[in-house]
C-alpha cells in the first residue's frame, strides 16, 4: 500500500447579495463568495488537495472559470466528480483535514452538517471528513470580513 498527501487551499472576496456557502450548505450571512461558481471554498480547497495527492492536476484544470458551464455551479457536483478520478485510479480517500478561515459567522455549530455534505459528495464516511475554523484576528481582508478562505490536506492510499 502507499501513502500520498495532497494540500489545498482556496479564498474568495466576500459581497453583499451573494448566498454564503460554506463546506456544502448554505449559512445564514449577509456576505457571500465572489466566484464563477458557488464560491465554496471548503469544497475548492478539498478538491485540490485531493486532485494534488492523486496528481490529477488541479481545480482550474478540471473546472475551469472560463467555461460557462461552471458558471454558478455547486461545488459538490465537483467534489463528486473528483471522487469518479480517483476511483478509476484507484486511490481511497483515509482522511481529509480542512481549515476555514472567516471571522463572521461562526461556523462550529454547522459542522455536523458540512461534513455530511462533503462526506456524501465524496461517498466516505464522515469520520473521514475533519473541520476546523479560525479567525485572522482582524488582520488582512480576511480578518476584516472582506473574504473567507481554506486549507486542506488530503491523505490517500492505494
Amino acid at each position: 500500500m502507499s501513502v500520498r498527501c495532497g494540500i489545498g487551499y482556496d479564498l474568495h472576496r466576500l459581497a453583499e447579495g451573494r448566498i454564503l456557502i460554506i463546506g456544502g450548505i448554505e449559512l445564514p450571512f449577509d456576505k457571500g463568495p465572489v466566484g464563477h461558481s458557488d464560491g465554496d471554498v471548503v469544497a475548492h480547497a478539498m478538491c485540490d488537495a485531493l486532485l494534488g495527492a492523486a496528481g490529477l492536476g488541479d481545480i482550474g484544470t478540471h473546472f475551469p472559470d472560463t467555461d460557462p458551464k461552471w458558471k454558478g455551479a455547486n461545488s459538490l457536483k465537483f467534489l463528486e466528480h473528483v471522487r469518479k478520478l480517483l476511483d478509476e485510479k484507484r486511490f481511497s480517500i483515509e482522511h481529509v483535514d480542512a481549515v476555514v478561515i472567516l471571522e463572521r459567522p461562526k461556523l462550529g455549530p454547522h459542522f455536523p452538517k458540512m461534513r455530511e455534505a462533503l462526506a456524501k459528495s465524496l461517498g466516505v464516511a464522515q469520520e473521514k471528513i475533519h473541520l476546523k475554523a479560525k479567525t485572522n484576528e482582524g488582520v488582512d481582508a480576511v480578518g476584516r470580513g472582506e473574504a473567507v478562505a481554506s486549507h486542506v490536506v488530503a491523505t490517500l492510499s492505494r
